[in-house]
């Protein structure tokens, strides 16, 4: 099995040098890093800079976040987000980052990815795949893929609708992002995150470029509730989880949506399910 690249946030750096950045990454334990958006529209030669401080570290540029309606109902806003886009698939190419990710988006006005019926419907399976399409052959990476996160109400929000896509779309440049908390939405599939976990890695894996790392707990209440916790916190199966990761060559996990001092006892927290698993990690602090 690989040796896993662990990555996220959470340490002070004090300077905005990527050699600084990098050697910080690498002290806090880190072997992948999220790519900064603020490097759009960066000259080349500090793209440069940014692939070779990390390289020299040993730690892996992850992934671009976009996180923009790439749906947008409104033509200008829908515009807008997909010129975003397109610069962020270009500086994830330009400086060698595995890919850039977004979820798809919302056809209800005025949201990111808010709820709305047809955004489980064939007409949004249609908007993914041209937008999918639109970005690759606009920007036509050679290094870096463009990937959708899975979500709960907006497609692909399972690894057969992200085949469905994967399929219709037709492009090698697109892969496949995992966040399984995403796909926690029932009590069965809680109390067998496990069984989702394989079936994700099974029927998506070759596709698979980064992943996220998160948890999540199921409250006791009339109605159906779920929250992300800190990692360990809640039941997501992270020894399934890091057994089937590992089983990739080279694929990054990037812890999230923690406070800045909470990361420190999440990344503790992977480690100790690795050890737990028999997985081991590129660095460790």
């Amino acid at each position: 099995m690989a040796a896993i690249r662990l990555g996220g946030h959470g340490f002070p750096v004090g300077s905005d040098d990527p050699y600084a950045f990098a050697r910080a990454h690498r002290a806090f334990g880190y072997s992948a890093a999220y790519v900064p958006a603020s490097l759009i529209g960066a000259d080349a030669q500090t793209l440069a800079s940014w692939e070779k401080a990390f390289s020299e570290q040993d730690v892996t540029l992850a992934e671009v976040g976009i996180w923009r309606n790439l749906i947008d109902p409104d033509p200008v806003k829908r515009r807008a987000e997909l010129d975003y886009a397109a610069q962020c698939l270009a500086l994830a190419d330009a400086v060698g980052a595995r890919c850039a990710v977004s979820f798809i988006g919302s056809f209800a006005h005025g949201t990111r990815h808010g709820l709305d019926a047809r955004n489980l419907g064939p007409q949004a399976i249609d908007a993914a795949v041209e937008t999918v399409r639109y970005l690759i052959d606009t920007v036509k990476p050679k290094r870096a893929k463009f990937a959708l996160e899975m979500m709960q109400a907006t497609v692909p929000d399972s690894a057969d609708s992200y085949l469905e896509l994967i399929r219709a779309v037709d492009r090698p440049e697109f892969a496949a992002h995992l966040d399984p908390v995403n796909l926690v939405m029932t009590p069965r599939t809680y109390f067998d995150t496990g069984g989702l976990i394989r079936e994700c890695f099974q029927k998506l894996g070759p596709w698979i470029v980064s992943c996220h790392a998160k948890d999540i707990t199921l409250h006791e209440t009339a109605a159906l509730h779920l929250d992300e916790v800190q990692i360990g916190d809640g039941n997501l199966d992270y020894r399934t989880y890091l057994t089937e990761l590992a089983r990739l060559p080279d694929v990054p996990l990037l812890l999230e949506h923690l406070k800045p001092e909470e990361y420190a006892l999440a990344r503790d927290r992977v480690f100790g399910f690795g050890d737990v698993a028999g997985v081991s990690f590129v660095h460790r602090p």
